[in-house]
């Protein structure tokens, strides 16, 4: 076994080496006294986190809407206590003060831990207990550090655990999170509409392993798109639903030892009152505070689904192409359709790392919610931005070349699938191969085969005609 204290010299050499040259305060825990800069708000457990993880070169600050939800956590905490009696007056309130602070995003550059860290977030959870205690201590008319008039761990803690705060903190950032990744989804959603109106007129071929098919309109295709894009945004907006969930008040295990037995209530109520969102306790806070499944619900279908139609738009070379190349002339590059797809590799690897994580946990807890935690607010705050620049780069600014698609379907054998319930499977087959070994058109080969007279050809051989159904009786 390892003897974790022994690691406590350590830990204030780090400590020391962080903040030279620069004025501190002496804070001190069970592994002992630790110098932190005394113009910041956070404390000694926060430093030790610091110290301990530099791991992803993600901080806390890089997802505000995590801090922000954090605030909203403590602060319903620190309502609930005030209301059972368990806080005096004066102390919550500067506490609820501070918490405002911290939602609106004022202290941001305090929550300075990595996202990645051992512990299942306990240094998270005290970064945020700190930079709030050390506010209201000075909202009070005390100095930071004073911990005897107010308590990271007494009072701003107090009936938690990181085992609850952490985990609903997290869903409700992601929550807050996925509005502008629900609006991004659905302008792109938009945009192809539009392009389908645009394009409504255009024929063009329709492909089946990228083989020339039946006709349609390049309209009826965008239209498509936009269809699968919104399947996706429903998907989202239920997805997201399980975020409203949280295990407040379960503490360290979800048997809610050492809270009030009130407590849970009070605080999702109070939670409820200051999101505004209809905020549900889990009906088993044992479970919900170890399983993480709900999160992996949100973590990845979306990007699949842009996968394929950048995919698409790459392989039908239509689009906006940002002209950029370096060696090449005249080659123009799909760079942002290419971009897109390399997005969702990287989200579908976060996904994986997602349920990897979730599997891992043990029984009562899952120590492995950072990466996590991480890899979900990372995949949506990604996939929003790349959706952002799928619409604005590349779709909102495609145009149909007509005179292509035009000489691209009159070249096309594909098209005499128009007429097999007029002259059957076997003739339409034996002339579509004529046609490419003579490089004849399907047209005139049909005439000379007499299976079609020209005026046959001319009348129901129609492009338009073909882009729905169009049952034509069996010639005799």
């Amino acid at each position: 076994m390892f003897a974790l204290a022994k690691s406590a010299p350590k830990f204030a050499a780090a400590s020391k080496v962080a903040v030279r040259g620069v004025a501190t305060r002496t804070e001190s825990d069970l592994l002992g006294s630790l110098e932190v800069p005394a113009d910041h708000y956070y404390g000694v457990q926060t430093m030790r986190g610091y110290n301990s993880y530099d791991i992803s070169g993600k901080r806390l600050y890089d997802f505000p809407n995590y801090i922000k939800a954090y605030g909203m956590v403590k602060k319903a905490a620190i309502t609930a206590n005030m209301r059972l009696g368990l806080v005096p007056e004066d102390k919550a309130k500067a506490v609820m003060q501070a918490c405002d602070e911290v939602i609106s995003g004022k202290w941001n550059s305090e929550f300075i831990v990595d996202m990645i860290q051992g512990g299942a977030g306990t240094s998270t959870n005290m970064n945020t207990n700190e930079v709030i205690t050390n506010r209201a201590l000075e909202i009070m008319g005390h100095k930071r550090g004073d911990y005897e008039f107010i308590s990271p761990n007494d009072i701003v803690n107090k009936c938690q655990s990181t085992n609850d705060t952490y985990p609903s903190s997290a869903k409700l950032g992601m929550y807050l999170d996925h509005f502008a990744m629900v609006e991004q989804m659905q302008l792109l959603v938009d945009s192809f509409a539009k392009k389908a109106e645009e394009f409504k007129d255009v024929m063009k071929m329709g492909r089946t392993q990228l083989q020339d098919g039946v006709p349609m309109t390049l309209g009826q295709e965008f239209h498509a798109y936009a269809s699968t894009l919104q399947e996706d945004v429903d998907l989202v907006k239920e997805a997201a639903k399980v975020f409203l969930t949280v295990n407040l008040g379960g503490t360290a295990i979800g048997t809610g030892t050492a809270a009030h037995p009130d407590y849970s209530a009070n605080a999702v109520k109070a939670l409820r009152e200051i999101t505004g969102f209809d905020i549900k306790i889990a009906p088993d806070l044992i479970n919900a505070s170890s399983n993480t499944s709900g999160m992996l619900y949100f973590s990845g279908p979306a990007p699949l689904r842009h996968q394929a139609v950048s995919g698409l738009q790459r392989s039908a070379s239509a689009g906006l192409w940002s002209s950029l190349r370096s060696i090449m002339p005249g080659k123009v590059n799909p760079v942002i359709p290419e971009v897109v797809n390399q997005t969702c590799f990287q989200i579908i690897g976060g996904d994986l790392t997602c349920g990897l994580a979730s599997e891992a946990g043990q029984l009562e807890l899952n120590v492995m919610e950072p990466v996590l935690i991480y890899n979900c607010f990372n995949n949506i705050n990604m996939f929003t931005r790349a959706t952002k620049t799928l619409r604005t780069l590349c779709v909102d600014g495609i145009v149909a070349d007509k005179a292509q698609c035009k000489k691209l379907l009159d070249n096309s054998i594909g098209v005499v699938t128009g007429l097999l319930p007029y002259i059957g499977y076997k003739k339409c087959s034996n002339a579509s191969k004529i046609a490419a070994q003579t490089g004849k058109s399907i047209k005139d080969v049909l005439v000379e085969l007499g299976y079609c007279t020209k005026q046959e050809v001319e009348d129901l051989l129609v492009p338009e005609k073909m882009t729905k159904p169009n049952y034509i009786t069996h010639k005799n």
